[in-house]
């Protein structure tokens, strides 16, 4: 499957930390031959290349807190411009706020172009805070694991590329908390900014993957129940 050829295809992701937005979108940028652009991946590339703009949004990630509006705009809005972004994007983690929603959309009509689909995983609290508190990450290749739902073969070891594993600073479970409650109050009213757009599709993030990627599909006008138009 690819995107229509005579307009950029642009899918947003919503959702809590550990709703299986990584896991969703990551399957869809396949699926459809565009990019995948998550704020978070943006963060710690900038963060490892030690950029002004790196260093500002680590003191804000390593306590739990959003990173301030302009700096995250500032990234994806010059993601978004770089050429394999041409025929569109999937975007996750971004935006968390109504202003960068605002931004964002003012970008793309700026360019003739708007987000077609918002999705939304939906997950309950506990079950959250239990994936989260769980999950450790590739040093190397950036691959995610589970103690409890995806463990690696080989204990601490990767089992893409045999990296370290580590659990980031902002997966402890005080950290985790505190990252949920900035969540519902910070960014859930885009659910109500999205909806007034007629664009938002809230989804069962609980059942299992497969499950939750052919009712993405459908939402975004992919799957096989969807309209052959798209």
């Amino acid at each position: 499957m690819v995107a229509h050829a005579d307009q950029p295809l642009y899918l947003l992701f919503l959702g809590a930390p550990g709703a299986g937005k990584g896991t969703q979108t990551a399957m869809l940028s396949s699926a459809l031959d565009i990019p995948r652009i998550s704020s978070g991946d943006l963060f710690r590339e900038h963060i490892r290349n030690q950029t002004d703009l790196g260093r500002e949004a680590k003191l804000y990630i390593d306590k739990g807190e959003l990173v301030p509006d302009a700096v995250t705009v500032g990234m994806v809005m010059r993601r978004l411009g770089e050429a394999d972004c041409a025929r569109g994007a999937i975007l996750d983690g971004f935006p968390r706020t109504i202003p960068q929603a605002e931004a964002l959309e003012a970008g793309l009509a700026a360019r003739g172009q708007a987000i077609r689909t918002v999705i939304d995983l939906v997950v309950d609290h506990d079950i959250l805070v239990e994936r989260l508190s769980g999950r450790w990450m590739c040093r190397s290749c950036g691959a995610s694991y589970h103690l409890a739902f995806h463990p690696p073969a080989v204990a601490g070891r990767c089992d893409v590329c045999g990296g370290e594993l580590y659990q980031r600073e902002d997966d402890s479970p005080a950290t985790v908390t505190h990252r949920l409650e900035v969540y519902y109050r910070q960014t859930a009213p885009l659910q109500e900014f999205y909806r007034g757009r007629g664009i938002l599709h809230q989804i069962d993030g609980e059942q299992p993957i497969e499950a939750v990627y052919e009712v993405v599909l459908n939402a975004a006008g992919m799957g096989e129940d969807a309209d052959s138009t798209g």
